[in-house]
């Protein structure tokens, strides 16, 4: 699944359609094609893993999901595109194997910009707060919800577990005050890193947990797992990534009290 980071590239590989008028539409989505011809694209944005196409009165919200990919001022030969749109001067933008669908409402009333790891609306304080009110949340699922870290996906996080010594089966409450700090700090930090890394076309050679066998530190096997609700390949080291977890007495001292 495309990350942030991913996501950003494209919107700035998409920033020169802005102000273009869509000459054609087609593709095999559900969603009404007919209605973009002729309309002029106000701006191209972005939320997370969310690209957005911006029209006066909706926008599109595409999402890449698993195996999403694009093309732009291109087309696959072997693949029949989610959503095609095609401007002046034979210049297009192509959907793959995506989710495609309208907004109506307006995109500020709809995304929280404040949440997106990348965005210069980025609120630390604010993620910090949703984090305090999910003291019983594991780290590895806390990282991938999108409304506290949008942008952040699976690389992102056993980068950023591995990156601050944290089991990816802490709890959030139970992680002390600048280990919280430590934990927000580096989501936004390693997105960016990310962006860099992947803009070089190395991104993968930076890569110290997600999808490797030893441990880099301590040189013994890495433990690969499907954890949390999210069930997502955790990648970790028992020996340095310390697990977090709530007294005995907190996190079951009050069903015993309450029984």
């Amino acid at each position: 699944m495309p990350e942030g980071p991913s996501i950003q590239i494209l919107r700035e590989q998409a920033a020169g359609f802005a102000g273009k008028v869509v000459r054609r539409a087609g593709g095999n989505s559900r969603i009404d094609t007919a209605r973009l011809v002729g309309r002029r694209l106000v701006a191209v944005r972005s939320w997370g893993k969310h690209f957005l196409l911006e029209f006066e009165g909706f926008a599109i919200r595409i999402h890449l999901l698993m195996f999403g990919s694009y093309r732009i001022n291109e087309a696959k030969e072997d693949a029949t595109p989610r959503l095609s749109l095609g401007f002046t001067g034979g210049k297009e933008l192509n959907f793959y194997t995506c989710s495609v669908r309208y907004i109506e409402e307006p995109l500020d009333a709809v995304y929280d910009w404040s949440a997106d790891v990348l965005s210069d609306a980025w609120d630390a304080a604010a993620a910090r707060k949703k984090l305090r009110a999910m003291p019983d949340t594991l780290v590895c699922d806390a990282l991938l919800d999108q409304t506290v870290f949008s942008g952040v996906g699976n690389i992102i996080k056993n980068e950023v577990l591995f990156r601050i010594r944290v089991h990816p089966l802490s709890t959030v409450g139970a992680l002390p005050a600048p280990k919280l700090r430590e934990l927000v700090a580096q989501a936004r930090q390693y997105s960016f890193d990310f962006l860099a890394w992947k803009k070089a076309f190395v991104l993968k050679q930076h890569w110290l947990a997600h999808t490797k066998t030893i441990c880099p530190r301590c040189d013994i096997p890495f433990v690969r797992a499907h954890l949390g609700k999210t069930r997502r390949r955790s990648f970790f080291c028992e020996n340095c990534q310390h697990r977090y977890e709530a007294p005995f007495e907190f996190s079951q001292g009050l069903s015993r009290r309450a029984a």
